[in-house]
């Protein structure tokens, strides 16, 4: 388990502040993570990053030859888009941004809502994923990316180390994700910092085939094999996805990562490559400088996974060239005339609160003790959401929606000048950045629109006025994670407490009274979400496990709604025509 914490709420930044302070030499520390000192000559700016646990990924592959930026998020969580944009801009040398991460829900969401931000700002900013594991979906685009990262990130920090323009250095490195194939088992779950018991159990001699690394157990259990019995799984797991180039099949020399998840020996990863060796040139494959150890690991998780990358001349030259990171090192790599990097402004443009009108100063105390509420009920029930979402998930939910939460409430404190907009704008700006993962910025998005709908100059609010936040909170959160009713997120809690909430007021119910309603039709429509398999995020290749257990973002939902509903009895904005 993870024994050396301190509060388990801060482990990641606390720990990024020794690791920014150890390599001081070749590194610093910015907000959101790490940025590599610059060489003599400017090169695009290979920024990596995800959640943190995965050491040495991601911040230990900063420096020459690999990348010049980490971000880096809460454990297993996804970095905001603010932490992001942070570090691009810090890493940006003029020749454009590469933002390359494995493919999780939160982390497109908020990798590519700083893409987006950086690209307003004139600075060119690629986005390439990585999509390596061939046990979480048949489908390439929808498969997640774990130890084939490596790969693909060196790929790409080679070709900017020699000099390629942004053009070539994103072709290379989706050339190399299409040539990387990863397959990986687990003997063991993680525990988080703070825990008592790991995120999930293998049943004694069994192992998860098909785990992830954000603490995910496999996608089914099987019996425990001896080491040459795995080396065969592993290798036809992926020979039975062996990519194609221009319809024929791939060459036969490949790079070779045999990765341990936190906890397996390397005196047991070295007995699995010897058999992986022999299978190896048994199936007519050249290694090519093949890579044994911990390279991206998931905190104290047992388990390891192989992967294969087929080479071209171009690739092989990416995977033989020199890098040198705290992590990582191949003919240690010259470090010559090295500046210390400059830090732009990554600020993100907050304002000073407008002077709300009457109608708005008497709304504004309800919304900031809503805040509140809404902490304390989240972290009564912290434990259990992060229960329920280490079912088929990586148990961060809880955490996260309290991370947020208290985010929120931090931000929301001057309350002599603010009203309910102000308030719900800067709330969900700062849930997005410090909660990071989908709930986080999917939460951050909803609350702002929300905020923008309100306003804080209005001559009157009613309760007309709180459906039409709810709406907007409800499309922001639709719109931004493409999920519908049914796939098993929170919006099959948010969409029946939004219909519900309409019909009860056209009906006539005050709002006190239409909120109840609303609450109680989410709770039910949480509670129904049990049967349901996934169809988003990190539970859908864990689909059959996520069956017979409720949707944590939707309990998450529910449980907010109904601690609300009580703060509006009595309240003016319970009233239909409040003034």
């Amino acid at each position: 388990m993870t024994t050396l914490y301190n509060d388990p709420a801060e482990f990641a930044e606390e720990q990024l502040a020794g690791f920014a302070d150890l390599y001081a030499d070749r590194l610093r520390g910015v907000p959101g993570g790490v940025i590599s000192h610059r060489g003599p000559e400017p090169v695009v700016a290979v920024v990596v990053g995800g959640g943190s646990g995965h050491y040495p990924a991601f911040a230990g592959l900063v420096g020459p030859g690999f990348a010049a930026g980490a971000v880096v998020g809460n454990i297993f969580t996804s970095p905001s888009a603010t932490q992001v944009y942070s570090v691009a801009k810090a890493a940006d040398q003029g020749r454009g941004v590469i933002l390359t991460f494995g493919n999780y829900a939160g982390d497109v969401l908020n990798f590519g809502i700083a893409a987006e931000r950086l690209r307003q700002e004139g600075i060119d900013t690629r986005i390439v994923l990585v999509t390596d594991d061939v046990a979480s979906s048949p489908d390439r685009d929808e498969r997640r990316g774990i130890a084939g990262d490596f790969v693909v990130f060196k790929a790409l920090g080679a070709a900017a180390a020699a000099g390629a323009d942004i053009d070539e250095v994103e072709r290379v490195g989706r050339a190399a994700n299409d040539a990387t194939r990863t397959f990986g088992v687990a003997f063991s779950g993680c525990t988080m910092p703070g825990a008592h018991d790991p995120l999930f159990v293998v049943p004694d001699r069994h192992m998860g085939v098909g785990l992830g690394i954000h603490g995910e157990p496999g996608i089914r259990d099987a019996s425990l094999v001896p080491a040459r019995d795995l080396a065969r799984m592993l290798l036809d797991g992926i020979l039975a996805d062996r990519p194609d180039t221009a319809g024929e099949p791939a060459g036969e020399r490949v790079a070779v990562l045999v990765n341990g998840l936190g906890t397996t020996k390397y005196e047991e990863l070295f007995l699995l490559w010897h058999e992986i060796r022999q299978l190896l040139d048994g199936a007519g494959l050249i290694p090519v400088e093949p890579e044994v150890g911990e390279l991206v690991t998931s905190l104290d998780m047992g388990g390891c996974s192989l992967t294969l990358t087929w080479l071209d001349d171009e690739l092989e030259s990416t995977w033989r060239a020199d890098a040198y990171a705290p992590g990582y090192r191949k003919h240690r790599a010259a470090i010559k005339e090295l500046r210390p990097a400059v830090i732009g402004d990554s600020s993100d443009g907050e304002t000073a609160a407008p002077t709300p009108s009457a109608a708005a100063a008497r709304i504004t105390p309800l919304v900031a003790t809503g805040l509140a509420e809404l902490l304390a009920v989240l972290g009564t029930h912290e434990d259990e959401l992060g229960r329920i979402d280490a079912i088929a998930g990586d148990g961060d939910h809880g955490r996260g929606m309290v991370k947020g939460a208290d985010a929120a409430v931090r931000a929301t404190r001057p309350l002599d000048t603010a009203g309910p907009g102000w308030l719900l704008r800067s709330a969900g700006r700062a849930w997005a950045a410090e909660a990071g993962g989908t709930s986080g910025v999917l939460w951050g998005a909803g609350l702002e629109a929300a905020g923008s709908t309100l306003g804080d100059t209005a001559d009157r609010y009613d309760a007309a006025d709180a459906a039409r936040a709810v709406d907007a909170f409800v499309h922001a959160v639709l719109e931004l994670g493409q999920a519908q009713v049914g796939d098993k997120t929170l919006i099959d809690a948010a969409v029946p407490f939004r219909e519900t909430l309409h019909a009860a007021l056209a009906d006539g119910e005050p709002l006190d009274v239409a909120w109840r309603s609303a609450a109680d039709a989410a709770k039910d429509a949480a509670t129904a979400t049990a049967p349901l398999a996934p169809k988003k995020g990190r539970a859908r290749p864990l689909a059959d496990k996520s069956i017979g257990t409720p949707d944590a973002g939707a309990t998450s939902f529910a449980l907010v709604v109904d601690a609300l509903s009580a703060l509006l009895t009595p309240h003016p904005l319970a009233e239909r025509n409040a003034r």
